[in-house]
């Protein structure tokens, strides 16, 4: 159910230690109850939905160039801030696969629509394939950036788990130390991901700087550290653990109906390329794979252009 009116945000959604997440431009800010919490959106205009997901250390504000597009063209956009992130309540648990995908499909639900597009990037990329997996009717296409396939993380031993990732994945299985990291100084570690892994040209202009101040002011909101480390520390755990087993499981049996396009960056160091491979095994239905040239980790922010017309063009199909 909606919780405040489509024109405006229920009184205290999205403020939170000082720092407002209803930040201002073409949507409007509203609260929308799924699965037991309380969820910030920032949506704009009305068709068929598109629900946007963002990725780690993210909030709703990453998708500011797809929500007046999407829009443009036709489409009811919904950049949601996930649980624990943004204006979203931040519950102590709830951050492992199969939960994540049971907010997503309840979103769809409460937003009043059986089905929607799923645009996601990076672990939103990944709740996008896994929801189109666990929740076929409620995903009529996928578009996730800068996501690996999502069956090298469910595996033991993959060489996702040994490289950089593992060792992110390895300071998340400790429950305090990385939300200490990420919490002190001012968000500072956050901002070194982003600037490590964002593309040149996007990290001389001003529209950089804006993201990353505000991703430091959003990671110090309460619960946010906590929540992006413990879906980093479900992924760490989960391959010895019994729903880390059930989720392979899902993906060794089921496969995605719907169309996907997996979009990644021609200088992503994060999640290269070459880490999409074996996806298409998980795809019963179309299934593309476009690599946007000179660009890094953030493509809906460092290709905007390209990134909106890849995802009208799925919504479209």
């Amino acid at each position: 159910m909606l919780a405040a009116g489509q024109g405006g945000a229920a009184p205290d959604s999205g403020d939170a230690g000082g720092f407002d997440v209803r930040h201002e431009g073409p949507w409007r800010h509203h609260t929308v109850s799924a699965n037991g919490i309380s969820f910030h959106v920032a949506e704009a205009g009305s068709g068929p939905l598109v629900l946007l997901l963002h990725g780690f250390g993210q909030y709703w504000y990453s998708w500011r160039h797809q929500l007046p597009a999407l829009a443009d063209a036709g489409f009811r956009a919904v950049a949601v801030d996930l649980r624990g992130h943004g204006g979203t309540d931040a519950p102590p648990r709830g951050y492992d696969a199969f939960t994540l995908t049971e907010d997503t499909s309840g979103l769809i639900g409460a937003l009043g629509e059986r089905s929607a597009v799923l645009v996601g990037h990076g672990f939103g990329g990944l709740t996008a394939l896994n929801t189109a997996l666990l929740e076929p009717e409620r995903v009529r296409a996928v578009v996730a950036l800068a996501a690996p396939n999502p069956a090298a993380l469910a595996t033991p031993g993959s060489s996702l788990r040994v490289d950089r990732h593992g060792r992110m994945l390895l300071a998340a299985a400790l429950p305090t130390f990385l939300p200490m990291r990420l919490r002190r100084h001012h968000g500072v570690l956050l901002e070194r991901i982003v600037r490590k892994h964002a593309g040149t040209a996007w990290k001389r202009t001003d529209d950089f700087a804006d993201a990353v101040g505000k991703l430091r002011r959003a990671i110090e909101l309460p619960g946010a550290a906590r929540a992006s480390s413990e879906q980093l520390r479900w992924l760490a755990r989960s391959p010895w653990r019994a729903d880390g087993h059930r989720h392979r499981d899902a993906l060794s049996r089921l496969q995605i109906s719907a169309p996907v396009t997996q979009v990644g960056g021609q200088h992503d160091a994060f999640v290269p390329v070459e880490r999409f491979v074996g996806t298409e095994r998980h795809c019963a239905g179309d299934y593309r794979r476009v690599v946007i040239g000179d660009i890094g980790h953030y493509a809906a922010e460092e290709a905007p252009d390209q990134v909106n017309e890849l995802i009208v063009t799925a919504s479209s199909g």
